[in-house]
């Protein structure tokens, strides 16, 4: 089961509360975090794109560094663990973002991936006069497809005649070629979303579910595992989940109920806002179920909270999940979490002996 790190691009990771740790992001941070990952024996590293945050107390999100740029730097520093940008498809042209690609896999050689995102908050896109209207919602994984399409076409021949319905390429040129297979991921959650991983992406990744349920999220996983059967592709799932964990039971629980009740109750109200724009509704939709109970505080990532062992024990459950080819974790403390899960947690997963033998 391979295991990666969602880097806190952004202020304070993926928790919306005053009472959790408070850090700004920097590529001196997100280094360390990546060069531990490395050290730990993590298979791969992905960075969000985030245009606009959600305010409130802790300025949820307002900080947040470049995901690109990020990556280059990190592909100079690291040797051996895979690298993902995310790529806002609205505000960098696909033939851009496949040069950029191509960049940091020269740099990594051939570690790098790019992350698809669609485009569901409004306000990132707007703030530039970038928003293509309501409309964007019903049809923008018809826009991701062609952006993927065209991307493919350039790494592939070096050139691009793509004519479609949202983009249209005129003997556009790309060399060199990437050293490597540049693998695509998504975050489709919706029904139309996981078809469109299924038939251009490498990887889905899923919302694990619920607090300490590893295997709570075998239903959207199989409809991932359903759609890529019927692509006839291999799109895996890559569950995202987050650690809260100390040295015993009570102390770990204790920080999640002191998180909890700091919650930044305007940065969540932002956050449902954006979603509630989604002229769809429903919750299925990324948006919307993340500012939904039981805990938008932390977007509705399925959460593991508890002693290393409890934790170590959790993870292994999730390698039940049929279906899942691995983990994208997050921490509440970057810097102390890869220490914990490398240090006390990895060591105890028996889905993670072969980790183990080769450090």
């Amino acid at each position: 089961m391979d295991i990666g790190v969602f880097i806190p691009i952004a202020n304070n990771g993926w928790i919306m509360s005053s009472t959790s740790p408070q850090y700004l992001p920097s590529f001196d941070l997100n280094k360390e975090i990546t060069l531990k990952a490395e050290k730990y024996g993590l298979d791969f590293a992905l960075s969000m794109i985030k245009l606009h945050g959600f305010g409130g107390e802790t300025e949820f999100w307002d900080y947040a560094l470049e995901s690109f740029t990020l990556t280059a730097g990190l592909a100079a520093v690291t040797s051996k663990i895979r690298l993902y940008a995310s790529v806002p498809v609205l505000a960098i042209p696909a033939p851009i973002a496949a040069r950029m690609a191509v960049t940091i896999d020269s740099i990594s050689h051939g570690r790098f991936g790019i992350n698809i995102v669609s485009g569901w908050q409004k306000a990132e896109y707007d703030q530039m006069d970038l928003w293509p209207g309501q409309e964007h919602f019903l049809n923008r994984y018809e826009f991701c497809a062609e952006y993927v399409t065209v991307m493919k076409e350039l790494w592939a021949t070096g050139q691009s005649d793509f004519k479609g319905r949202f983009l249209t390429m005129n003997d556009c040129k790309l060399l060199p070629k990437p050293t490597a297979d540049i693998k695509i991921v998504c975050a489709g959650q919706s029904q139309t979303g996981v078809d469109f991983a299924a038939q251009y992406a490498d990887y889905n990744f899923c919302f694990g579910m619920g607090l300490n349920e590893p295997t709570k999220c075998q239903e959207a996983v199989s409809r991932n595992v359903e759609a890529s059967r019927k692509s006839g592709r291999n799109c895996g799932a890559l569950l995202l989940f987050m650690i809260i964990a100390d040295e015993t039971e009570e102390a770990a629980w204790a920080k999640w109920e002191h998180y909890k009740a700091g919650a930044d109750l305007d940065a969540i109200a932002w956050m449902n806002g954006q979603g509630e724009a989604d002229v769809r509704k429903t919750m299925d939709v990324s948006a919307i179920y993340m500012s939904r109970p039981p805990s938008a505080m932390n977007l509705n990532i399925g959460t593991l909270v508890g002693s290393y062992a409890t934790v170590a024990r959790l993870m292994d459950e999730i390698a039940d999940v049929q279906g899942a080819a691995g983990v994208l974790l997050t921490f509440d403390d970057f810097l102390v979490g890869m220490d914990q899960f490398g240090q006390h947690i990895q060591p105890l997963m028996k889905t993670r002996a072969n980790v183990q033998s080769a450090a």
